[in-house]
């Protein structure tokens, strides 16, 4: 499941992550690839200081946690800390799939949802589109700054090159409480449906199953 997730960032949350990362030193990314990805990894990745990551992180985290979207699709348990990356012209990321345990310190965890959380309007870089294979076929993605999309991080994919102007991009991996991909978007779907009759008709009695029964599977499939 693909759900693409517009103005994630507000305008003055956009600015503040400009602002800082205006300033801030990038580094080769193939410092943080494993053996795999390293052989097709060709971008810049952030080396922040402690006080940037910490500012950068809540400013995502704040963004994510009050987002309905954010927390019906993926159901966030963990999440690893972002990664901020810079594509320039000639870059590009060929196919890989994310790491399936996330963590550098403490409780490591398993990554189930990949967000890539676009911080550049698409008219102002040619290339660098997101593409996700999926079971219907190849899915671009390039959306404007401060919207995002979220894809299991168990999809193949890769970032077209870019061939003009500059891609930059945050990266999150989260651990959901539901691990499989396909309950999760069954989840989300009768989320959507309940939202929708419990303002529309609150007091039918099929509004009271269709919550119930997104409740009970919740407990079913949820895992702590």
């Amino acid at each position: 499941m693909l759900v693409e997730i517009n103005d994630l960032l507000q305008p003055a949350q956009l600015k503040k992550i400009d602002e800082i990362l205006s300033k801030a030193e990038f580094v080769d990314g193939k410092l943080t690839a494993g053996k795999a990805a390293s052989r097709v990894k060709n971008n810049e990745e952030l080396k922040g200081e402690p006080q940037q990551m910490q500012l950068l992180i809540r400013i995502l985290t704040s963004a994510m946690a009050h987002n309905p979207t954010f927390r019906s699709a993926v159901l966030p348990y963990r999440m690893a800390d972002p990664i901020f990356a810079r594509y320039q012209s000639g870059m590009t990321y060929g196919d890989h799939v994310d790491d399936p345990l996330m963590g550098l310190s403490g409780q490591r965890f398993r990554s189930d949802v990949s967000m890539t959380l676009f911080l550049r309007d698409p008219e102002t870089y040619q290339g660098g589109e997101l593409v996700v294979r999926t079971t219907f076929g190849e899915k671009q993605v390039k959306l404007k700054a401060g919207s995002a999309v979220i894809y299991p991080s168990s999809s193949l994919h890769h970032v077209a090159e870019v061939t003009q102007g500059e891609r930059m991009v945050a990266l999150a991996w989260m651990q959901s409480y539901v691990r499989d991909p396909a309950q999760r978007e069954l989840l989300y779907e009768l989320d959507l449906a309940r939202e929708d009759l419990l303002t529309s008709a609150p007091e039918a009695e099929s509004t009271g199953l269709v919550d119930k029964s997104y409740a009970n599977l919740l407990r079913m499939w949820g895992d702590v």
